[in-house]
């Protein structure tokens, strides 16, 4: 669990998470680092197709290599197994930076609330869609200390987007209904874009601000909704 002592209200407890990366094999084989990062490119894009076509159980090396264009008797010069490929995936599509988290946007006063929540589901339904689908499908087959990672940092998200909402609905940060809601926001990020299939016909603005005003009309519900 991330320290759930540090200071509420400023977003540490994610930031301390934000530079830790799942352990990637370290392999020095090759020398060439241009060579290197094309053919580890070649092969986690390949993977990636792979592992939201069939699954990660299905895929097996032989047919990352079919699809890469990497023979197998050299891929191992550039990673060491699938769990390998997986951690690498998993560090650009989902632990990547450049997203930013509801908690970091709600830092800014001058956001309303819905304006906030549209601004972090519209980065994150476009930037953060295959990564969500890998996580989730390949947790059951994540070893033990990379499922602790990826859940360290998903409580910590939950934790500081708690903190947050207490702020801005003016309730005391140890309200457990806050966690729920920032649980809810999580997911809604994550799975939202996944039901759009059903919603083709609708321009992406409105179905984003749509699901903003809704998911903020839930948030402010707390305060004139009495605790359990």
């Amino acid at each position: 669990m991330p320290d759930t002592s540090l200071p509420p209200h400023d977003g540490q407890r994610l930031q301390a998470l934000r530079h830790q990366f799942l352990a990637e094999a370290d392999i020095t084989n090759v020398q060439n680092k241009s060579l290197i990062h094309s053919r580890r490119e070649q092969i986690c894009d390949a993977a990636l197709d792979l592992f939201l076509e069939k699954g990660f159980a299905a895929t097996t090396i032989r047919d990352i290599c079919a699809k890469s264009g990497v023979n197998q008797a050299s891929i191992y010069d550039y990673i060491a197994n699938k769990n390998d490929i997986l951690r690498r995936l998993l560090n650009q599509l989902w632990f990547r930076e450049d997203v930013p988290t509801l908690p970091v946007i709600l830092l800014d006063q001058s956001l309303s609330l819905e304006a906030a929540l549209e601004e972090y589901l519209r980065e994150s339904w476009a930037k953060k869609r295959q990564g969500t689908l890998l996580a989730y499908r390949s947790v059951p087959h994540m070893q033990s200390v990379d499922r602790k990672a990826l859940h360290m940092r998903e409580f910590a998200v939950m934790k500081d987007l708690a903190d947050q909402l207490s702020l801005r609905l003016d309730l005391d940060a140890d309200d457990t209904r806050l966690d729920i809601m920032a649980n809810l926001m999580v997911f809604l990020s994550a799975f939202g874009p996944m039901r759009d299939w059903l919603s083709r016909d609708i321009p992406e603005d409105v179905l984003v601000r749509t699901v903003a005003v809704g998911a903020a009309a839930m948030v402010r519900s707390l305060v004139d909704s009495p605790k359990a």
